[in-house]
């Protein structure tokens, strides 16, 4: 199945949609403009079951096909907040909230989802159900957990799930995926460093913590080059360093850094986060101050399942043709639907947005319409593929 005529019809229509929640951005649970529109397309449609509320702020709609002798279940998942950033794209449809923009997209995967759901609801050319999820909260708040926990897989019988990602930087149109692991674990961690503080003028009264900050700062990179397998992909990124003290002449007394760890695999997750704890306290102590590690298992490896990457890539296939990379390097950026996969099996694909495009969570970033077509046409093509499958 190429590009189904219907959706491509229909694009300028689901773009306006797309434009629509760009003007209109909400974050992490709070998106109820955005939830509230999708719920009335799904009822007006026709969906057989339309539930607001899952996991906060979820909406589930339920589609089940002509044929009865099925009860195998299938969702297709979009995400639907924005994030905390100034826009800058200058598109005429640009952000009306100041301080935040959809830079990530998500106003074109609901899109692109609706215009699945619908053709769907008209079609209904498969036999089981559809479950179309839209999710709050992808962009740091655990939407998808939420979602998970709130019971959403055992409600409806869910037997598998499919995601899609725009991704700037790759030809527009083009599908790519991998088995296995797609996206990292991102992990968050702080750590306090208390010491003894006085005027710069007499350091070696004090305990300086930007010292000592300083050289865990530099330490904290030895666990990627000289603990970590030099074939395992890592990150320990540093991202703030606060003390309590602004002025010139002042050793601060306590300094806070904050940053995230990614990794691909749960044993050099384990290796960060034992070997980060030994660093930093050891470097206090021998510096005569006091330190304390918080580490937060945040979200897992988005990791996806054999059986279902390759009806996702058979779907991609069907779409685009030979416009598809099977074997895609995994990304360091995080990603919530790594729950619901941890939930059931399932498989995550990249869509190109195009190569001369702003990246995503940059203020220039706005979706790129044109793939509109081919995102809805994938949803519904690896929907009716699993469910032929078996």
């Amino acid at each position: 199945m190429p590009v189904l005529n219907s959706l491509a019809v229909a694009q300028p229509e689901i773009a306006e949609w797309r434009r629509d929640f760009h003007r209109h951005p909400e974050l992490q649970f709070d998106v109820h403009r955005t939830a509230g529109i999708v719920a009335e397309k799904l009822r007006a449609w026709g969906c057989d079951e339309v539930v607001e509320g899952i996991g906060k702020t979820g909406v589930v709609g339920v589609i089940r096909g002509k044929g009865g002798g099925s009860n195998r279940v299938v969702g297709l998942r979009a995400d639907m907040d924005a994030l905390p950033i100034h826009e800058a794209s200058g598109a005429p449809w640009s952000s009306g909230t100041p301080g935040v923009m959809h830079a990530c997209g998500h106003d074109g995967h609901t899109a692109m989802l609706l215009g699945a759901a619908r053709h769907l609801c008209e079609t209904r050319a498969f036999d089981g159900t559809i479950l179309v999820i839209f999710q709050p909260a992808e962009e740091g708040g655990g939407g998808g957990r939420e979602m998970v926990k709130d019971g959403m897989m055992e409600r409806w019988g869910v037997t598998e799930v499919y995601g899609l990602h725009n991704m700037p930087g790759i030809p527009a149109g083009k599908f790519a995926i991998r088995p296995g692991p797609m996206m990292a674990a991102a992990d968050l961690f702080e750590i306090e460093i208390e010491g003894l503080g006085g005027h710069a003028a007499k350091p070696h009264d004090c305990i300086d913590t930007t010292l000592v900050g300083a050289h865990v700062m530099t330490a904290l990179q030895s666990i990627v080059s000289r603990n970590a397998d030099p074939v395992e992909r890592a990150v320990v990124s540093v991202t703030t360093f606060h003390t309590d003290s602004s002025a010139h002449n002042v050793i601060p007394e306590r300094l806070e850094m904050k940053g995230t760890v990614r990794t691909l695999s749960s044993e050099i997750q384990d290796l960060i986060e034992t070997r980060m704890s030994g660093l930093v306290s050891g470097i206090a102590s021998a510096f005569g101050a006091r330190a304390t590690v918080h580490y937060h298992r945040n979200y897992p490896v988005t990791e996806n399942h054999p059986r279902q990457t390759e009806i996702a890539l058979a779907a991609a296939r069907g779409v685009a043709g030979e416009a598809v990379d099977p074997d895609t390097p995994p990304l360091m950026g995080g990603e919530d639907f790594s729950f619901m996969l941890n939930a059931r099996p399932g498989a995550y694909i990249f869509l190109g947005a195009g190569e001369d495009r702003a990246g995503v969570h940059h203020p220039k970033y706005d979706f790129n319409d044109e793939i509109i077509p081919q995102g809805s046409s994938w949803l519904v093509e690896v929907a009716e593929r699993s469910l032929k499958a078996g």
